[in-house]
């Protein structure tokens, strides 16, 4: 649950953007962007995790300095991000569909990541995959409506903070494996 909110962070941040951005806000459209960066965010960790699987043979001796050095990136990336502060572009416009695919593309790289951290640890897919789409798609949501309501002022930390848990998972699996 802490990995799928940290990885919704992204998609959080973007739909708060997104409300901004919509002119005319209905149901359907907050619907839509839910839908694309739930779906990415659950279809990513699968795919990292079946690359996972592939090499995981070749790695198991080491698999956790490699989820530590995956989360420590991942995380890293996202508190640097969220120092860079651009406002709105007023051509950016969320709902046309080409847009939305790069988004949510954009916001799901992370969770490909993840998803190899996930093969390497004994955990089920699944379930993760679930999770993380369930979490991403009800946040993605709800920060469409946040992000029509008070724009962009939360939008940095929050990123921020998703890379700092991020990087607490990875150094909890590292002293987890070293020490015990």
């Amino acid at each position: 649950m802490v990995i799928a909110v940290s990885l919704a962070m992204d998609a959080f941040a973007v739909s708060i953007v997104s409300g901004t951005a919509c002119r005319r806000l209905k149901v359907r459209h907050a619907l839509r962007i839910a839908l694309f960066f739930g779906g990415f965010q659950a279809l990513m960790p699968l795919v990292g995790s079946l690359a996972g699987l592939v090499i995981k043979g070749l790695i198991i001796g080491y698999d956790h300095w490699i989820a530590f050095a995956l989360l420590t990136i991942v995380g890293g990336k996202m508190i640097y991000e969220s120092f860079k502060f651009e406002p709105t572009n007023r051509n950016f416009n969320p709902e046309n569909i080409f847009v939305l695919l790069a988004l949510s593309l954009a916001t799901s790289v992370d969770a490909l990541v993840v998803g190899v951290t996930l093969s390497l640890l004994v955990t089920s897919i699944a379930t993760a995959v679930i999770i993380i789409g369930s979490v991403t798609f009800v946040l993605s949501y709800f920060g469409v409506w946040l992000g029509r309501k008070v724009g962009h002022f939360f939008e940095a930390p929050i990123v921020a903070l998703g890379g700092l848990v991020l990087i607490a998972l990875g150094f909890k699996i590292l002293l987890q494996h070293l020490f015990f």
